[in-house]
């Protein structure tokens, strides 16, 4: 019996034109009112989806893939986990070798020395939604003003597997690289790009769904989790059923329990939510 709905955002609910179908929003509708609880699970910070979860009437939120939870209904912050200053240092130590963009996230805030890439993709989608501090050196700005960052997103219109595999000498962080090219192609900015989103080592969008059934006695049994996109892979190991939307490239899709056969903009959610539970 699924009694805890977990779904990624950007790809599933939202689709490319910043909308949401009106099957994918009868579908949240119908949870609701059978009083199962959804769980925005994004790479966004709280900042940048507040207003969006609070228009799904979204119980709880799983932000930063995985880096803070929050009870919506309350405010509570349930966990958060940010990269400590000698981990970002380790960062900083590969990357000045590489001429690379680099921007960083704060709960309330884009660091970046200029707009190009994801930060100016949320800087368009999201204004007036976020603080935006635009510095000479990300590295300098961290060392003189020591804010919690979230996540480091380092960003190249080139491949970016030996950066990552530089990094990945360090065994306390966890990397995920996501590809922004041909079907997949940011078209916000009209452009493709790579980008590697670092975090806390054990900081996935999974660990903290695992996190959050146990803070709700729940079992893995009783948890749907619907996604798209790498980062929704560990979602769906902690979930009884991963659900795949259509517009999934091929790499989710081998983790999922179940395919959808629309996608993102012709209700892909919904299906999944129909498919798996009864109303």
């Amino acid at each position: 019996m699924i009694k805890l709905v977990a779904s990624d955002l950007d790809g599933t609910i939202i689709d490319n034109n910043n909308s949401i179908s009106q099957d994918n929003l009868d579908a949240i509708n119908n949870i609701q009112k059978k009083h199962i609880p959804l769980v925005i699970c994004t790479g966004k910070t709280y900042a940048l989806s507040k207003d969006i979860c609070k228009n799904l009437h979204a119980s709880f939120g799983i932000f930063g893939n995985g880096s803070q939870i929050i009870d919506l209904t309350t405010g509570k912050e349930i966990m958060k986990s940010t990269l400590s200053y000698n981990e970002l240092d380790a960062c900083f130590s590969v990357l000045k070798k590489y001429n690379l963009h680099i921007h960083a996230y704060t709960e309330n805030s884009i660091i970046s020395p200029e707009l190009i890439y994801m930060d100016l993709r949320n800087s368009i989608l999201f204004p007036n939604k976020i603080n935006i501090n635009i510095v000479p050196s990300i590295e300098n700005y961290i060392k003189d003003n020591s804010p919690a960052v979230f996540k480091l997103i380092i960003s190249s219109p080139f491949s970016l597997s030996a950066v990552k595999k530089d990094l990945e000498k360090f065994n306390n962080l966890n990397i995920l690289h996501i590809s922004k090219t041909g079907l997949y192609k940011d078209n916000v900015i009209n452009k493709e790009y790579e980008y590697l989103d670092i975090s806390p080592l054990n900081v996935t969008k999974g660990s903290a769904l695992k996190l959050l059934s146990d803070y709700l006695n729940l079992q893995k049994e009783n948890i749907l989790s619907v996604g798209d996109n790498l980062n929704d892979i560990e979602m769906f190991k902690a979930s009884n059923i991963g659900a795949a939307l259509n517009n999934a490239s091929d790499q989710v899709k081998m983790y999922a329990n179940y395919i959808t056969k629309n996608t993102v903009e012709n209700g892909g959610f919904a299906e999944a939510i129909y498919k798996f539970i009864t109303f």
